[in-house]
């Protein structure tokens, strides 16, 4: 007991911070994988058109909430592991106690947000495997219905910089819902989709990127914010990216884990779907296969992302500061 509460002790916070993330990216995942997603998808299909952007607005609304919710509870469950590594031996027991308290309520916060999630997950993709044109309702109800909600109130400039890493955030979750909308088309899909299924997600894509233009272009004219601005927010995020100390208070906060939870879960099937009937050696070998290339891939990904964002972080950085040279030379 005594080499165990030692070893505890001297967990990095890094190290802490690592677990309490695992932990709970993993318990997310065994209870979706216990969801049943046709149930879901049944019960939000058999609502009528009108009423299915109703429910991802909805949906909507609880993610921006549960999204700010989780970053605070992360952070706080951060602060416990760093301060669970530096504590006394006196005062193990109580910074213990915290972190698995701060813990469990990162977990329940992370199934809450994985869930709504998903459901948003499968609402959209019930509206693109309609043909009535639910999907298109679904984008100009959303669209529109976020455009009316903005563009005629008062933003602050800290107001509008914060507004600007949400949309940026809301990709990503876009993004879960195409590879959601991808992976049940490859089990349950028959006859040729891709061609519709790659038009839809365009249309997605395009409308989000096109609403979001039109948005903060109407902000910045009603509140008197200057194109500038923006160039600066995007200054701001690559020295964010860089590790560099910024004058803004507004920091970019992407909470991965319940994005990671729908995309293991969804994904698991089409792996499963992979794997030949064979003996059990060999179905074994299969997946450890299939493991190690995936962890290969998502290992190269990443580097090659992080060097991407950090070559171009550099250059946009040193492109403002030669701007704003020339500007104080003249």
């Amino acid at each position: 007991m005594e080499a165990s509460e030692y070893k505890l002790k001297r967990s990095s916070a890094e190290e802490l911070s690592d677990l309490g993330c695992f932990i709970v990216l993993a318990i997310g995942v065994i209870l979706l994988e216990r969801t049943d997603i046709s149930l879901i998808y049944h019960m939000i299909r058999g609502q009528g058109t009108i009423k299915l952007y109703v429910v991802y607005n909805v949906l909507e609304i609880f993610d921006k909430l549960c999204q700010s919710f989780g970053g605070d509870v992360l952070k706080t469950l951060f602060n416990s592991a760093e301060e669970l590594a530096g504590c006394s031996q006196e005062n193990m027991i109580v910074y213990r106690t915290r972190f698995l308290s701060d813990l469990v309520l990162a977990v329940a916060a992370s199934i809450v947000h994985s869930f709504i999630l998903l459901a948003q997950a499968i609402t959209l993709s019930t509206c693109i495997v309609a043909h009535n044109n639910a999907l298109l309702a679904l984008l100009v109800s959303n669209n529109f219905a976020e455009i009316k909600s903005n563009v005629f109130k008062r933003f602050s400039r800290d107001n509008i910089h914060s507004l600007v890493y949400y949309d940026s955030v809301e990709r990503f979750h876009i993004t879960a819902f195409v590879l959601f909308v991808l992976a049940q088309n490859i089990l349950e899909a028959e006859g040729p989709w891709f061609e519709s299924f790659f038009i839809n997600a365009l249309m997605v894509y395009f409308c989000e990127i096109s609403i979001d233009i039109i948005k903060h272009s109407f902000i910045a004219k009603f509140n008197d914010i200057k194109p500038i601005a923006y160039s600066e927010f995007l200054e701001d995020l690559c020295k964010q990216t860089l590790n560099m100390q910024t004058d803004l208070k507004n920091s970019l906060t992407f909470v991965p884990l319940a994005p990671a939870c729908v995309v293991i879960r969804v994904l698991t099937p089409v792996y499963a779907a992979l794997i030949p009937c064979h003996p059990l050696p060999w179905r074994v070998l299969w997946i450890l296969l299939l493991l190690a290339v995936t962890y290969i891939m998502l290992v190269s990904l990443k580097v090659m992302v992080r060097l991407g964002l950090q070559k171009h972080a550099v250059w946009y950085v040193n492109r403002c500061q030669k701007r704003r040279h020339h500007l104080h030379l003249d």
